[in-house]
């Protein structure tokens, strides 16, 4: 698995830093709101995991499981929910949970979809922005980092399912995704 990664693009330290960060200024924002973190399946729960830890104040969790990948290397355009929410969000401050975002067309999806539930306010959380993969309109309102537009695995990000256990996040060696 290590010798399928190319170099490591963010350290596990690098990644607590990011998490203490984040958690700190979501908390001071949220502070006095009926704060609900989703997060969407399976990539994005290990920083979900990690992140709420670093939020000092009541929270409600919840997960949404979306595919636009498979086993691709690249966004296929058409979202499939595999499951859904079991909260009613309605009057939440909802704070999306992603572990990245790159075209962003499985995030507008999801906003445009809890909208129309009527919650108090909806927020993106993203450990990985790629602005440089972005087609869509989305903005996320909380970044870990800005990345470059290369194939990351680990931390929770797969490939085929495989890698997600990597505890930093490194560049897919190219060979390995255009098999």
């Amino acid at each position: 698995m290590i010798n399928d990664i190319q170099s490591v693009l963010i350290s596990e330290e690098r990644i607590k830093e990011i998490n203490a960060e984040l958690g700190a200024r979501i908390t001071a924002d949220y502070e006095g709101k009926n704060l609900l973190l989703v997060s969407i399946l399976k990539g994005a729960v290990v920083f979900m995991t990690d992140i709420m830890r670093e939020i000092k104040i009541p929270c409600v969790i919840d997960f949404m499981a979306v595919s636009s990948y498979g086993d691709q290397a690249k966004s296929t355009g058409v979202v499939k929910i595999i499951k859904d929410l079991d909260i009613d969000i309605k009057g939440y401050d909802v704070l999306i949970i992603e572990d990245i975002l790159d075209s962003g067309r499985t995030l507008n999806y999801i906003i445009e979809l809890l909208k129309s539930r009527n919650p108090a306010s909806i927020k993106i959380c993203t450990l990985l922005d790629k602005p440089a993969a972005r087609v869509t309109p989305v903005k996320p309102d909380y970044v870990g980092t800005e990345i470059v537009n290369e194939f990351v695995v680990g931390y929770g990000l797969d490939y085929a399912e495989k890698y997600r256990n990597l505890p930093y996040i490194g560049i897919l060696k190219r060979e390995v995704y255009e098999k």
